[in-house]
């Protein structure tokens, strides 16, 4: 069977690949076309689209950029109807995909929507885009087992492919040496955006000097190059790419931009402190529609203050080194820290996530219309 695949962000390039591996696995005559990433890239030809070139944060950027948003579904449309797919998989980035989703429903493409829309947090109407348009939504979150029946999609829990993602990493073990990394070591998370990285980077290494005793590095996103950090760097952090897996098994605590990777970091059992920093009235039209307690997936899914949010104007170094130095190994939060981190991966279950998802991916590209 053919299957066309969308995801415009690194954790949705993340998923993608695991996803395109489980479903090698139980269609071996699958053949794929994909708007993704490296990741999906190393599992199998047919890249459309980098995720880099469309991707698009923030309510003042999307404004600035409509035009290029809306060539890009042209686009995208084009190219499902040119590969002529038994099944879409949508993943997350919903602005985009759920007008793709409008799109197969009318050209009789069944669709899967995998990871989704975060509608219980803002933009709850399209709820009634998800029951119009999409034939069967894979949900990971647990949280969003109970919000997801009140509407009319049809709708399975496939477990946290993250899971998948760390218990199958294969990790080197000669990173810190190669690193040449003689202390311990702190990460930092400053996101996977160039506008992340501009806004929040420059605050995080503003912490670095008052913690001598550590070593610090920059993750880099796999979506951007050096060019889009050397502003920023100097002599005391050191920055790596592909390596975010490698650095979070060795690190003692990390100051991490909200998203995917304060779920990744707890998952490795890293004490961290979570921080967010919008354009300014990007961040006003979000307090005034967002409809959620906490900005972080952690505290989501466990539905408590776990870990420290510094949103905005919060997140300042003054605040970070105390937070940091307060849930670092030895620390007073440490040990309530490592507590909710347990009580996170029970909630979360066991390994699965990708192969179920294929299986309902497989499944639906066998359906007709």
């Amino acid at each position: 069977m053919k299957y066309f695949i969308i995801a415009g962000e690194a954790s949705g390039d993340l998923h993608g690949a695991h996803l395109i591996a489980a479903i090698k696995q139980q269609d071996k005559d699958a053949s794929f076309q994909f708007w993704g990433g490296d990741l999906m890239a190393e599992q199998t030809s047919g890249l459309r689209m980098h995720y880099k070139q469309i991707t698009i944060m923030g309510f003042v950027e999307v404004l600035l950029n409509l035009r290029t948003i809306f060539n890009n579904i042209a686009l995208c449309k084009a190219h499902i109807e040119a590969f002529a797919p038994d099944v879409v998989v949508l993943i997350d980035y919903p602005g985009f995909n759920l007008r793709i989703a409008e799109f197969c429903k009318k050209k009789g493409i069944k669709t899967v929507y995998y990871i989704a829309p975060k509608i219980w947090a803002w933009k709850e109407n399209r709820g009634k885009k998800l029951e119009q348009f999409v034939d069967e939504l894979l949900i990971i979150f647990p949280f969003e087992i109970p919000y997801f029946k009140k509407w009319k999609v049809k709708t399975t829990y496939v477990g946290n492919p993250l899971i998948d993602a760390i218990t199958n990493y294969t990790y080197n073990t000669n990173f810190l040496t190669e690193q040449g990394i003689t202390k311990p070591l702190i990460a930092l998370l400053p996101g996977s955006r160039k506008q992340e990285i501009d806004k929040i980077l420059p605050l995080m290494l503003e912490v670095v000097s008052q913690f001598p005793e550590y070593e610090f590095i920059i993750a880099g996103a796999p979506g951007l190059t050096k060019l889009h950090y050397e502003p920023y760097l100097n002599n005391q952090v050191k920055l790596v790419f592909g390596e975010t897996y490698n650095l979070l098994k060795q690190a003692k605590a990390a100051i991490v931009c909200s998203g995917t990777a304060t779920l990744e970091t707890a998952l490795f059992n890293v004490p961290q402190v979570c921080g967010y920093v919008a354009n300014p009235i990007s961040y006003h039209i979000a307090k005034w529609l967002v409809n959620i307690k906490y900005i972080s997936l952690v505290n989501l899914c466990l539905d408590k203050p776990a870990i420290l949010e510094l949103i905005q104007h919060d997140f300042t170094a003054e605040r970070m080194v105390v937070a940091l130095k307060a849930v670092l190994p030895g620390g007073p939060h440490y040990p309530h820290m490592m507590a909710d981190y347990q009580k996170l991966g029970e909630l979360l279950g066991g390994e699965g996530a990708s192969k179920l998802a294929a299986q309902r991916v497989v499944a639906m590209g066998h359906q007709k219309n």
